[in-house]
C-alpha cells in the first residue's frame, strides 16, 4: 500500500534535513517520545503538528500540513546554546526553502512563527521552534494521490 502525500513529505523533510544535522554534529529525531538527552544534543526534531483542509475543489483536497522543528543545544564549550540552535534552525529553513516543494509534493512552504526558550538545569539549553505550513493536494477519495 503506498504512503499518504502527508507521509511522503515528512520523509521528505527529514531527508532534506539529514545532512543539515549531521553537518552540524546534530542528531535528527522526527517525533520523539522521550526527552533529548544532554548526550544527545544538539539535536533537531521534526513534529508533524496538524493537517487541515483548506478548500474542496471538485475532487481535490487542498491540505495544509503544520510541521514544528525544534532546534535543541546545550552549553558545550565557548558556544552559546542559543547560538548553536539558531545555526541549526538556520540550516534546516534554507534548506527546507531551497526546495519549497519538495520534489513535488507540495505547492509551497510558508513559515509561520519561532520562539526561545532557555532553561538552566544541570546545564544550560535552549531550544528552538519554527513552524511551517506545507500546502499540498490530494485526491478526496485518496490521500495517497496527488490533486
Amino acid at each position: 500500500m503506498p504512503h499518504s502525500i502527508r507521509e511522503q513529505i515528512l520523509q521528505a523533510i527529514t531527508g532534506t534535513l539529514a545532512p543539515v544535522a549531521a553537518a552540524q554534529g546534530a542528531q535528527l529525531l522526527r517525533s520523539p517520545t522521550t526527552a533529548v538527552t544532554r548526550e544527545g544534543a544538539p539535536a533537531l526534531l521534526v513534529f508533524p503538528e496538524s493537517d487541515t483542509i483548506s478548500e474542496r475543489p471538485n475532487d481535490r483536497v487542498e491540505r495544509q500540513l503544520i510541521v514544528r522543528l525544534v532546534a535543541l543545544a546545550r552549553a558545550v564549550g565557548p558556544i552559546a546554546p542559543e547560538t548553536q540552535a539558531d545555526h541549526l534552525l538556520v540550516g534546516a529553513h534554507a534548506a527546507l526553502f531551497a526546495n519549497a516543494n519538495l520534489g513535488g509534493l507540495a505547492l509551497g512552504i510558508k513559515e509561520l512563527d519561532c520562539e526561545w526558550d532557555v532553561e538552566d538545569a544541570d546545564a544550560t539549553a535552549a531550544t528552538l521552534p519554527a513552524r511551517y505550513q506545507i500546502t499540498y493536494r490530494t485526491r478526496f477519495h485518496d490521500l495517497a494521490s496527488q490533486g
